[in-house]
């Protein structure tokens, strides 16, 4: 079986991908990314939009402060930005869809690829490979610590071999370069903007997740919905000496919500989970806490659950601030959706894998729980639309695991990931 990606090719993934992990850019900060990413798909060939024209900013969910966004804008323009371009992604509108039209009939396939790092600070010390080899994140406190500086070089490169390829094809092909995937915030502002609305097939991937270099699952079931919340419990300071009862505690409220919160029934229909991650209050050991401030997410297996598990948590958060006098405020700063794939879908991913030949072990269903994912957005919209949809694992090695300050995944995947959704390029919008 012949491999599809050439030795030049490969070569210039690991060089976006070692420069996207140098400059890593956390949600909706993306600017320098999305600077290089659209005039080289331009220089291919493809039709582009991007920013408000792919996405509405009403929709996105935990932007930064106009404050982070402006100083991020300054500092992508010190560092490598392409400058005829950084403009049309101020402010967080980072979101780019490139189209190729092969100018034969056949139907609308769509990639998408994600292009965030995390707020991690990344490992500094032998043995990390990025440390070692001088491509550690620039950036403190931010690092491509789940693989989507892989995941946007196998667009780039995806998108070079598909152009490369254009006479081999038919329909239409969209490959779609989102924003802000961590903390489930991106994807929403792009499916409400039409992106996928005419999508018959559809197709998001990610590198590892506990899988290794050599194998491919065509479908994966695991995702939980989710539903990400920031609180802010509002009292009233007071001298906790001479004045107590003056005060209305936003402490306690919070740290009564944080138990009751964890005693939130399970329930029957699957898996759920909720977590507080962040709990802070106060300012000094005479004040009553007149602030509070909380994070915390709520799953479920289904977005049913999910629903359930969110609205206790709000029963929770309310009835704590009703019991100490507080005000509280919640603000949901992340949400996606559970999907299952499409059958048939994956059922041809995994025949079209079967042929590739960087793959020695093709797995058609997987349910293992992955997180959550808001490419289940788009998921969900295709298949109300009447297309299919899957969520796609190229294995990869790791030095560490997701989210991790060592982690790192394995290079050589990344041609696998082309090789195979070239593949199904060919194979899809042929049929």
């Amino acid at each position: 079986m012949e491999k599809l990606v050439g030795d030049d090719l490969q070569e210039g993934m690991i060089k976006w991908r070692r420069d996207l992990h140098k400059h890593a850019e956390s949600g909706f900060l993306e600017m320098r990314t999305a600077s290089l990413v659209a005039p080289y798909l331009e220089s291919l060939g493809y039709e582009l939009k991007w920013a408000k024209d792919v996405m509405k900013a009403e929709e996105r969910m935990g932007v930064p402060s106009e404050e982070i966004l402006d100083a991020h804008y300054s500092w992508a323009e010190q560092n490598g930005a392409d400058l005829d371009w950084l403009p049309k992604f101020k402010g967080g509108m980072t979101g780019i869809v490139a189209t190729l039209q092969t100018d034969k009939p056949g139907p609308v396939l769509a990639y998408r690829f994600d292009m965030d790092a995390l707020d991690i600070q990344e490992d500094m010390a032998e043995g990390h490979m990025p440390f070692e080899n001088g491509f550690a994140s620039l950036n403190a406190s931010k690092m491509h610590a789940c693989g989507h500086d892989g995941h946007t070089s196998i667009g780039l490169g995806l998108a070079k071999a598909l152009m490369d390829n254009k006479e081999k094809l038919a329909g239409t092909i969209k490959l779609i370069f989102q924003p802000a995937e961590e903390g489930t915030r991106g994807a929403k502002s792009m499916v409400e903007a039409g992106v996928v609305d005419d999508v018959d097939f559809f197709i998001a991937m990610h590198l590892g997740t506990g899988v290794p270099t050599g194998e491919f699952i065509a479908g994966n079931s695991g995702f939980l919905a989710t539903t990400k919340l920031d609180v802010a419990f509002k009292g009233v300071a007071s001298h906790a000496g001479g004045k107590p009862e003056e005060g209305r505690n936003a402490l306690t409220a919070a740290s009564s919500a944080v138990l009751a919160l964890y005693g939130i029934p399970r329930h029957s229909a699957g898996a759920s989970r909720i977590n507080v991650g962040v709990l802070a209050a106060g300012s000094g050991r005479n004040i009553i806490a007149p602030l509070a401030e909380m994070k915390l997410e709520t799953r479920g297996e289904t977005s049913e659950i999910n629903d359930y598990i969110r609205s206790q948590a709000l029963a929770v958060l309310n009835g704590a601030a009703a019991m100490y006098g507080v005000e509280v405020e919640v603000d949901i700063v992340g949400e996606a959706k559970s999907s299952m794939p499409s059958s048939k879908l994956v059922e041809d991913l995994a025949a079209i894998a079967e042929e590739s030949p960087y793959f020695t072990k093709v797995t058609a269903w997987s349910t293992d729980a992955a997180g959550s994912e808001d490419a289940t957005y788009y998921m969900e919209r295709v298949k109300e639309l009447g297309g299919s949809a899957t969520y796609c694992i190229v294995g990869s090695d790791l030095a560490a695991g997701h989210h991790n300050e060592r982690f790192d995944f394995d290079e050589a995947s990344m041609p696998a990931a082309v090789d195979v959704l070239l593949r199904s390029a060919w194979n899809l919008n042929n049929k």
